[in-house]
């Protein structure tokens, strides 16, 4: 059971949500995003997951730094079940970690009337002992031998993550105009999509994500792109920075508009073949990556102060 976006606020239609989880009854609801810029509304879902006795799931894997610095509503307050990656705005080693409530498994009622007893909303008795259930799905059911490399290189993430430093860091990625540390731009006012306009960033040294956005029903050619703050922000970007990222965004854009137009139809494979062999498209995007590289060669990966990228 999905739940979506209200087309014209873009904000998580929760109204929508409640009516369908009545009609549904799911066993649990996932309160997670992977390019929702705004705050999600735990206690809503929370709300709604207790009209219906469902397990309240929170995915913050993509807010998980947000979440420890306070710069985000936290679920832990709420949800039964929170799992989030620790590689995103964590900022540790790549892995994932899974917190659950504590409770004393209550013992399933054996019949469909003493269901409906416990619970009002009639034979929708979820079980509640989650620590032996997720517990034995990591192992054995899921893995095997831990990787205690990976497991040392997120403690030394999560002590940083406790420093006031990080604080800092996560206050520099949240400014302004979304709450969280990305943003979806839409191409369909000017009749481009995410594809075209990630090939042609791609090939100027500006990596994007292409990205469905509210309204879309092709995932495979989605109308936007999806950017975040936090690795340019580890590499030392200010504010003014992304003033200058922006422009050479926009000026890829521009380039991507004038390869549409160039191309003999709307086909990808046309698109493709201007970018790959019209002159004046090649230079343009040989300019173009020169800035791009200029720009950021002062800005050293974090750990190799010797690369320049």
């Amino acid at each position: 059971m999905p739940y979506c976006v209200d087309k014209v606020t873009g904000l998580i239609d929760y109204e929508t949500l409640a009516t369908t989880a009545r009609l549904f009854r799911p066993k649990m609801i996932v309160a997670g995003t992977s390019a929702y810029s705004r705050q999600l509304d735990y206690a809503r879902f929370r709300q709604i997951a207790d009209s219906v006795g469902a397990i309240l799931m929170a995915d913050m894997a993509h807010i998980s730094g947000l979440v420890a610095t306070g710069l985000h509503p936290s679920p832990f307050e709420y949800a039964d079940i929170v799992t989030t990656t620790t590689h995103k705005t964590l900022r540790a080693a790549r892995g994932a970690m899974i917190f659950f409530r504590k409770r004393k498994p209550a013992p399933v009622p054996k019949t469909k009337a003493a269901r409906a007893a416990v619970n009002g909303y009639g034979d929708t008795f979820v079980p509640t002992d989650y620590e032996q259930r997720i517990n034995e799905a990591v192992f054995p059911g899921l893995q095997g031998g831990p990787h205690n490399n990976n497991i040392a290189a997120i403690a030394v993430g999560l002590h940083e993550a406790a420093q006031p430093a990080f604080a800092e860091y996560q206050r520099q990625i949240v400014t302004g105009g979304t709450d969280t540390h990305l943003l979806l731009v839409d191409f369909r006012p000017i009749k481009l999509d995410g594809v075209r306009v990630c090939t042609v960033l791609e090939r100027l040294g500006i990596t994007v994500n292409k990205n469905t956005v509210p309204g879309d029903i092709n995932a495979m050619r989605p109308s936007g792109i999806r950017l975040g703050t936090p690795a340019v922000t580890s590499r030392g970007f200010q504010l003014q920075d992304i003033d200058r990222v922006a422009e050479l965004i926009h000026r890829g854009i521009q380039l991507t508009q004038e390869i549409a137009r160039r191309a003999a139809s709307s086909n990808f494979k046309d698109f493709e073949a201007v970018l790959a062999s019209d002159d004046e498209v090649k230079d343009s995007v040989k300019t173009l990556r020169a800035e791009v590289i200029g720009f950021t060669s002062s800005f050293p990966l974090p750990g190799l102060p010797d690369c320049q990228a």
